[in-house]
């Protein structure tokens, strides 16, 4: 892969400004999950060396905390133009080593960016407030205080706009980060750390380190110097992230965790509409997405027609490799991936579920899986009950509102959900009664910077994106400033 700006695929991690091999020499091999190539090895940095990034993060954070904001909101700004004026060469390297398909990269590329400036921008209006007195003589307030160092671990399925979500509210607001990506997919992280010098962060501001996962977890989320946590990732791996922070203390902590999305397609829906959304909330990002489609529900008169005409649109999209022409739909990042997904068909096939599009490895072979649509889904079976990160679609019917709602609502998750309706009192309804954080209603995009992102339940702790985006990262603190010279009164007094 040529790059217009080659110096943006780095085989280093970064830490306190400059570029650092593992001093074990350990390192990991990259795949391209498309043909399983290698495509580089990234150094695995020892214990030492993650703790010593820790150190940095914590000296840099001393001095970032005071820079003015204007001045940091102008180096975010900066990151900002920087990633969207090398979002092809970006876009590349994201579709190389995670497997999406080219065209879904270079929105990610954008998308990515998008939180960059939201937070450089809304980080100007992180203020605190003033508070009548009830006091006599006394002026009380707030400011917002940066927590410190932040340690952001992030996820192998949006590698680059999962850090720069985090990132960019705990840089505004003035803390510095160490990010910890998937050692499946490294090199984009990277690249973002070649282009945050580029716009002039203070060494140790911004750190990239990898590491063996637990151990490397464990070392930054245990650190009494590590003031907030943010982490992207399975349920079960959240947990264990959220115990060990505890461990060293009480620490700010953001999860983003699991879903299992239900998609209800209500009797006065358009059929069409709702056959269109539903392929594109299950299938982009090749179905490796937490808010992806899980559970389709259809309301029974609609049912046979839409399995119909969602199995015929599943069918006719196209399987590849990423920087294939026209592809929408790429490999599974993994083996242990693939082999989940063949399970879960065959599980629902033994349990009395009919595949009516596609149902086995792709003619490619490799990590490709057909798009597939299972139809009479159940509760019991795996691509039921379980989130799928995979091009595989369960689907079944309900009877009334009452049933669909206690269906949806039937799992530990509570991240997002979808409605395909026309009446406004089904839509309210529906967006009130379902028990996940966020509802998306006729529509397949529903995330960008300004949005609250995150879950309810098992799905996590706190909000991503938006003004809510600041709060892991920032403390209230309250002042009482007495004998300022100011009137007492005798009323008060009294």
């Amino acid at each position: 892969m040529m790059l217009g700006h080659p110096v943006l695929f780095k085989s280093l991690c970064y830490v306190d400004g400059r570029w650092v091999h593992s001093d074990s020499a350990s390192t990991v091999a990259v795949q391209n999950s498309a043909d399983q190539e290698v495509i580089g090895h990234v150094p695995m940095l020892d214990r030492p060396q993650i703790e010593a990034a820790v150190a940095a993060a914590q000296r840099a954070f001393e001095s970032w905390r005071w820079v003015p904001q204007e001045r940091r909101s102008a180096i975010l700004l900066r990151w900002h133009e920087l990633i969207l004026r090398h979002q092809n060469d970006l876009a590349g390297i994201l579709s190389l080593e995670q497997g999406k398909p080219l065209a879904e990269s270079k929105g990610e590329i954008a998308y990515a960016a998008s939180f960059v400036e939201w937070y450089a921008n809304d980080a100007k209006r992180l203020a605190g407030r003033t508070i009548p007195s009830h006091i006599n003589g006394a002026f009380l307030g707030t400011v917002m205080e940066p927590v410190g160092v932040a340690a952001l671990i992030t996820p192998w399925n949006f590698p680059v706009a999962m850090i720069t979500r985090k990132a960019a509210a705990a840089l505004a607001a003035g803390c510095t980060a160490i990010v910890k990506p998937a050692h499946e997919t490294p090199y984009s992280a990277l690249a973002l750390a070649q282009l945050a010098e580029e716009a002039g962060f203070p060494a140790g501001v911004f750190n990239v380190v990898l590491g063996e996962p637990q151990m490397a977890m464990e070392t930054l989320v245990r650190d009494v110097r590590v003031r907030a946590v943010s982490f992207t990732g399975s349920t079960r791996v959240g947990g264990l992230v959220a115990r060990a922070a505890t461990e060293s203390g009480i620490k700010k902590l953001a999860l983003e965790l699991g879903g299992n999305a239900p998609f209800i397609v209500t009797e006065d829906a358009d059929l069409d509409q709702a056959v269109r959304v539903a392929t594109g909330a299950k299938f982009q990002t090749s179905g490796q997405d937490c808010c992806a489609a899980n559970r389709i529900f259809v309301a029974a008169p609609l049912y046979e027609r839409f399995i119909d005409q969602y199995s015929n649109a599943v069918r006719a999209l196209k399987v590849g490799a990423a920087f294939d022409a026209d592809v929408q739909v790429g490999p599974l990042m993994h083996q242990a991936a693939f082999n989940a997904t063949a399970e879960r068909v065959a599980d629902a096939v033994s349990k009395g579920a009919r595949v009516t599009a596609g149902g086995y490895a792709h003619a490619r072979g490799g990590w490709f899986y057909e798009p597939t649509v299972i139809a009479d889904a159940a509760p019991g079976m795996r691509i039921y009950d379980e989130e799928n990160f995979a091009p595989i679609s369960a689907v079944c019917s309900f009877d009334t509102l009452d049933e669909v709602v206690a269906k949806a609502n039937d799992t530990e998750h509570g991240l997002a959900a979808y409605i395909c309706a026309t009446r406004m009192d089904t839509i309210f309804q529906l967006v009130r009664r379902l028990d996940f954080a966020m509802v998306s209603v006729n529509g397949v995009k529903f995330t960008g910077a300004p949005v609250p992102f995150g879950g309810m339940k098992a799905s996590g702790l706190g909000r991503e994106g938006g003004a809510e985006g600041f709060e892991p990262f920032v403390e209230t603190k309250y002042f009482c400033l007495g004998n300022l010279g100011l009137p007492v009164t005798a009323a008060a007094t009294a």
